[in-house]
């Protein structure tokens, strides 16, 4: 892969890794318009994916410590709730990841554009749906934090953006805005974690990596960059209620993917 694939694959899966256009789906389009299967390469992902991560980190760093100090005083505190909602939200991701993984990876690489342009269309359903909803204030609890993260999981589609599964479930539950914008940034960072430590302890990793430390170092630092504006914008967006504009985006994507397909 060469230096300048890697940046545009890092701005590609930073920006749409927080906005509701489905990361997995556009990297997918992207390998296929750049003729590259940098996307197929462990190292590549799971350098671009902790890049987001980290930037998911910088920008949530106070909330994270506050939830931290909070679960450290070892009380049924907001703090401790807060954990034990995101990790409710884990399960459907979690059963995905460990029993239906193989499966999965099916809908990935290949000729699968058309697929892609489907899930595309899901999407902008949703974000569409979560647009017209009557905003309300209701707060994070067991039970929608189950449905937000069986959304999650529904987002391991390539095309099936997890941002805009997850906020769009939250809006369609009536939890505030803001709520569920830091609650979907939040409950991703254990996840992708999580994934890349099993992809790593599975043995896929190849012998014969052909990427080298530049075009890793540019996606890393093309990723966060992207990633940290998308995570910041996209609170924004979400609090002011402009999805629909996602939703356009996505339509007029996924058309375009299918018809490609």
């Amino acid at each position: 892969m060469e230096w300048i694939e890697a940046l545009i694959l890092g701005i590609i899966q930073g920006l749409t890794e927080f906005l509701p256009v489905s990361s997995s789906g556009h990297l997918e389009i992207g390998k296929h318009l750049l003729n590259v299967e940098a996307t197929d390469s462990l190292t590549f992902t799971v350098v671009v994916h902790g890049a987001t991560v980290l930037s998911t980190i910088v920008v949530f760093r106070k909330d994270l410590a506050n939830i931290i100090l909070g679960a450290l005083k070892f009380k049924w505190n907001e703090e401790t709730k807060y954990l034990f909602f995101i990790a409710i939200s884990m399960i459907p991701v979690a059963v995905i990841g460990l029993f239906f993984k193989d499966k999965v990876e099916q809908f990935f690489g290949g000729d699968n554009l058309a697929f892609v342009g489907s899930m595309l269309l899901i999407t902008a359903l949703l974000l569409t749906f979560a647009h017209f909803v009557k905003g309300k204030k209701r707060k994070i609890n067991a039970g929608n934090a189950f449905l937000i993260g069986f959304a999650q999981a529904l987002a391991v589609l390539p095309g099936i953006s997890r941002s805009g599964a997850t906020i769009s479930t939250g809006l369609l539950l009536g939890v505030d805005k803001a709520r569920i914008a830091r609650f979907s940034f939040l409950m991703v960072l254990i996840p992708i974690l999580g994934e890349n430590f099993l992809d790593l302890i599975s043995g896929d990793m190849t012998a014969n990596e052909s990427i080298g430390a530049t075009p890793l170092i540019v996606g890393f630092i093309a990723a966060f960059i992207a990633g940290w504006a998308a995570c910041t914008w996209m609170i924004n967006i979400v609090k002011r209620g402009k999805l629909i504009w996602f939703a356009v985006y996505c339509l007029i994507v996924g058309t375009i993917a299918i018809v490609a397909g």
